[in-house]
C-alpha cells in the first residue's frame, strides 16, 4: 500500500486521552527502580567511579599522569571538553529553534534533549578546570574585584569559553526548568498524602512549580516567557560552539588556523548531538512504553537532521583541503596531508568514515526507519565526532613548524579513565533524570493530540451548504 504524503503523520499515535498521557509520563516516577533501572544504574557508577579514581590520580600525582608532551600540550582533557561541549547543542537546539518555527514533532523529544544538553555541559566544564593543572585557582578565570586586583586576559579565547558556556549553561538551565513548570504542578496535584515518602514528594513538586494553579493568567505568562527564553537561547546554539572554535582558529598554529571553524564547529555539533539525543531516546521509548509518544516518524526526522549536518561535516572536510592547498602555504598544505596519510591516519579515516560514509545510508528511507539500523549509525556518529576532535587538537601540534621538536601523542591508561568517567557521570545523570522528573512535557504532548486544537473544516462545511441550497 502507497503512503500519501501529503497528510502529515500524527504526532502522537493511538489518540490518547489526558489521563492515559499522565500516567504514561508519570508512572516511571512512581514506579520502584526494576533489576535493569539498577543494574543500568550500577554500570554508570562503575564507569563513574573508574573517572574518580582517574581524577584523584591526576590531581595527587599531576597531569604527568596523562600522555601529554611537548608539543602536543592540548590533549584528552581538550578534546573531550569540545566533544561534550557539543553532545550539548542538540537540546537547545530541538526546544528552541524548533520551538519557534513551530515544529510539534519536538513535543515528545525535547525535555529529554533539554536535560542532556544540561548534563553535557556539567560534563564539558570539568575538564578545562583539570587541565590547568591547578583546579583550586579556577576561580580567577571569572572577572571579580578582588584585593590583588588580578583581571582575567580578556583577549584569550579561552577566557570567551568561560563566558560562552556559563551564558549557555544559564539559559539553557532557566529554559528547562521554565518548562517543567506545569508538569511539576500536574504531579504535586497526582500525589496523595499516603505516607512520609509522598508527603515529601508533594512538598518538592509544590515548591518547584512555583504556585501554578492552570489559570489563563499563568498560562499567558508562561508561553510568553517561554518565547523569550527561546530567542535568547537560539543565538547562543551559535555563538557557543563557535567561540569554542575560536580556541583553535585565532592561533597561526597550522590546520587549526581558519575561518571555516566557526561553521564547521556549529554544523559537527548539532550533528553529534542529535545522534546522542537519539540514541538515548531509543531506549527510553523501549523501557517505558512510549512509543506512541515518540515516534518512528520522529526519530526519522532526527535521521534526516543527521545526514543534513553530516553532509555539511562532509562539505567541511573537503574544504580544508581545498582552502590549504588554495592558501599557497606550504606548512598549512602539509598539517593536511600529515592528518590523512601521516602516522594519525588512522584517527582521519575512522572519522571521515563515520561522519560522512556511514550517514549517507540515510537515503534510504527502510534504513532511516530502521530502529536497530539507526542505533548503531548514531553511535558510530558519535565515534567520528570524538576522533573528529582528537584529529584537530593532537595532529597539529604533533607536528607544527619545527620538525626537531616533532613528537607522537601516546594517552595514558589515567586519559582513558578520564574519558571513561565522562561518560558514566552523563550517564548516571540521565538515569537519575528519568526517576524523578517527566522525560516528556505533559502540557506539550497534550496540545498536540487530536482534538486539543480549535479546527476548521471547511470542506464539510461547503457541503453542508450546497445541500442547503439545493433544497
Amino acid at each position: 500500500m502507497s503512503t500519501d504524503y501529503t497528510v502529515e503523520p500524527p504526532v502522537v499515535e493511538g489518540n490518547p486521552t489526558y489521563k492515559e498521557i499522565d500516567d504514561v509520563i508519570i508512572n516511571p516516577m512512581n514506579e520502584k527502580p526494576n533489576m535493569k533501572y539498577i543494574a543500568a544504574l550500577g554500570f554508570t557508577l562503575t564507569l563513574l567511579g573508574v573517572g574518580a579514581v582517574s581524577l584523584a590520580l591526576s590531581l595527587y600525582y599531576g597531569t604527568g599522569m596523562w600522555g601529554n608532551n611537548n608539543p602536543v600540550g592540548w590533549a584528552f582533557p581538550i578534546v573531550n571538553f569540545v566533544f561534550w561541549v557539543g553532545i550539548g547543542h542538540a537540546g537547545t537546539l530541538i526546544s528552541a529553534i524548533l520551538f519557534l518555527f513551530r515544529q510539534k514533532w519536538r513535543t515528545g523529544i525535547a525535555r529529554f534533549a533539554e536535560a542532556m544538553t544540561i548534563f553535557a555541559v556539567m560534563t564539558a566544564g570539568i575538564f578545562p578546570i583539570i587541565h590547568t593543572g591547578r583546579p583550586w585557582l579556577a576561580g580567577y578565570l571569572i572577572p571579580y574585584p578582588n584585593q590583588h586586583n588580578l583581571w582575567v586576559n580578556f583577549t584569550s579565547p579561552l577566557l570567551w569559553d568561560v563566558f560562552a558556556v556559563s551564558t549557555y549553561f544559564t539559559v539553557s538551565f532557566v529554559f528547562w526548568y521554565i518548562g517543567l513548570i506545569p508538569d511539576f504542578a500536574t504531579m504535586r496535584d497526582k500525589i496523595k498524602n499516603s505516607d512520609t515518602v509522598s508527603q515529601i514528594k508533594k512538598l518538592a513538586y509544590t515548591v518547584a512549580s512555583l504556585g501554578w494553579r492552570f489559570s489563563n493568567r499563568h498560562w499567558s505568562n508562561y508561553e510568553r516567557m517561554y518565547l523569550i527564553l527561546a530567542g535568547f537561547a537560539t543565538p547562543l546554539v551559535l555563538s557557543v560552539h563557535t567561540i569554542v572554535s575560536f580556541d583553535f582558529a585565532v592561533s597561526i598554529i597550522p590546520g587549526w588556523h581558519t575561518t571555516i571553524f566557526p561553521p564547521y564547529f556549529v554544523a559537527g555539533a548539532v550533528f553529534s548531538g542529535f545522534a546522542m539525543v537519539q540514541n538515548a531516546l531509543i531506549i527510553i521509548r523501549k523501557v517505558f512504553d512510549m512509543e506512541h509518544l515518540i515516534t518512528l516518524d520522529t526519530l526519522e526526522k532526527m535521521n534526516k537532521i543527521i545526514l543534513v549536518t553530516g553532509m555539511m561535516v562532509g562539505y567541511a572536510y573537503s574544504m580544508e583541503f581545498f582552502i590549504a592547498w588554495y592558501s599557497g602555504s606550504h606548512p598549512e598544505s602539509f598539517a593536511f596531508v600529515n592528518r590523512a596519510f601521516g602516522p594519525y591516519k588512522w584517527a582521519y579515516w575512522i572519522m571521515f568514515s563515520c561522519n560522512v560514509f556511514f550517514p549517507q545510508l540515510f537515503w534510504i528511507r527502510k534504513l532511516r526507519r530502521n530502529i536497530p539500523f539507526m542505533f548503531v549509525i548514531a553511535v558510530l556518529v558519535n565515534v567520528g565526532m570524538w576522533f573528529e576532535r582528537f584529529v584537530i587538537t593532537v595532529t597539529s601540534l604533533s607536528r607544527d613548524f619545527l620538525p626537531s621538536s616533532w613528537a607522537y601523542y601516546t594517552p595514558t591508561l589515567t586519559d582513558f579513565g578520564l574519558l571513561i568517567g565522562s561518560f558514566g557521570l552523563f550517564f548516571t545523570l540521565l538515569l537519575i533524570f528519568t526517576k524523578t522528573m517527566p522525560v516528556i512535557s505533559i502540557a506539550e504532548v497534550k496540545a498536540v493530540i487530536p482534538g486539543a486544537q480549535p479546527s476548521h473544516h471547511h470542506h464539510d462545511e461547503t457541503e453542508h451548504e450546497g445541500e442547503k441550497n439545493e433544497k
